[in-house]
């Protein structure tokens, strides 16, 4: 291959002259705007701009040649990016704003405008250079991010706000704090981890001499735990027209028939059984107690185990081996029964009293809530069930916590 440099041809050049030129032809060559204006001149015009000034504006030299550059603002274009630039030229001092200009055709565009003083080798400032470049498309993505994140933020704070109305709704669900009737007292509190609760209770009176109480808990959190325990609380209600808690009245009968604590969990089971698979279930404790007997009826469907406090005796943890409600077709519930005495207690809870802890192993447990309702037995049964409740969620509070005490007054 010829080699067609020839340094002595290449020596004979002046050093300047190249640079010269190449430094003019980066200029001319280059898609970002370049112009020199003179400061030493009246309103600082323009004495040089480059076909990427050209391109960019739409204005060619010959017509913004002894111009101040101010015609490219237009009456969209900010004071504050206006007044930088008048302040950077009169201290003398560079400055970086971002600008919206105006091109020949009347289109905008936003101008990352860079001014930079240059200064002769007594420091004086001989001309200005400003560097410009089209960021419009950046500006204009910023903008469309900005509107989406307003958009999603408003969305947020009107789902917060329904969040906060349903749960105003959920807590008027709830019954009175304490209930006190003939031979019984209760007392309960709910305190929800989020807005929504997927625990739920109620107690109530059934006829003359029977009270109903349950807790259940749904698997999981947020909407549709929530939902789907109010739907469980609205027929487990006595006041319903769907109540589970009864048996229609046939031709022969005069009223509907109470039923036992398991045949509800069955009516249950069999209403959500088609909730299985879909990872929402719920566990139940529901207990039916008869004043004239004192018997306590109840039936467990995957609950945490209830405390037993006797007025006289050891505490005792009552079997719980049920199936959760919604998980097996056949779940074969079954009563089991308790005689109360005076001074009886029974407490009924969630998990999330015995999970509560940041680390597992350090979870209260069920017997470890059973000591601290043991230390408690001298307060009333309203204090008790507050002090443990507050106590426990103090330390930990990742999940819904739900205590309701039964006492037996006579």
């Amino acid at each position: 291959m010829k080699n067609d440099f020839n340094p002595n041809e290449y020596n004979s050049l002046a050093v300047s002259d190249i640079l010269s030129e190449l430094k003019d032809r980066a200029l001319a060559a280059t898609s970002e705007g370049i112009t020199i204006s003179d400061p030493s001149l009246p309103d600082n015009p323009l004495i040089y701009v480059n076909s990427g000034f050209e391109a960019m504006t739409g204005y060619t030299a010959q017509e913004v040649l002894g111009k101040n550059c101010r015609f490219l603002q237009g009456p969209l274009t900010g004071r504050e990016a206006s007044e930088e630039i008048r302040a950077a030229i009169a201290e003398d001092r560079p400055c970086v704003v971002e600008i919206l200009n105006y091109r020949k055709d009347g289109s905008t565009f936003w101008n990352r405008l860079s001014i930079t003083p240059i200064r002769d080798a007594a420091g004086k400032t001989t001309h200005y250079i400003g560097v410009q470049s089209d960021v419009t498309e950046r500006r204009n993505a910023e903008d469309l991010l900005r509107r989406a994140n307003e958009r999603l933020e408003a969305a947020n704070q009107e789902i917060k706000r329904s969040l906060r109305y349903a749960a105003r709704i959920q807590q008027s669900m709830l019954p009175s704090p304490t209930l006190e009737g003939q031979g019984f007292r209760i007392a309960s509190r709910l305190m929800s981890c989020d807005e929504l609760a997927g625990d739920a209770l109620n107690y109530f009176v059934l006829d003359d001499g029977r009270v109903g109480f349950y807790v259940l808990d749904v698997v999981g959190h947020g909407v549709p735990a929530s939902l789907l325990s109010v739907t469980v609380n609205r027929l487990l209600s006595p006041r319903s027209g769907k109540s589970c808690l009864f048996e229609s009245a046939g031709p022969k009968q005069k009223a509907a028939r109470i039923l036992s604590p398991c045949e509800v969990g069955t009516v249950l089971n069999d209403m959500f059984l088609e909730n299985a698979g879909s990872g929402l279930f719920f566990t139940l404790f529901y207990g039916l107690w008869d004043a004239a007997t004192g018997v306590l009826t109840y039936f467990s469907a995957g609950h945490p185990p209830a405390i037993y406090l006797p007025a006289h005796g050891q505490p005792q943890l009552l079997k719980a081996d049920g199936f959760p409600i919604g998980i097996s077709p056949h779940p074969n519930y079954t009563n089991s029964t308790l005689t109360l005495s005076k001074g009886d207690r029974l407490y009924v809870y969630s998990d999330g009293l015995v999970e509560a802890a940041d680390n597992p192993d350090a979870a209260l447990g069920a017997d470890g809530l059973k000591e601290r309702l043991s230390h408690l037995r001298g307060c009333s049964l309203k204090t008790s069930v507050s002090k443990t409740l507050e106590a426990i969620a103090a330390a930990s509070r990742k999940d819904d916590m739900t205590l309701l005490g039964f006492e037996v007054t006579r």
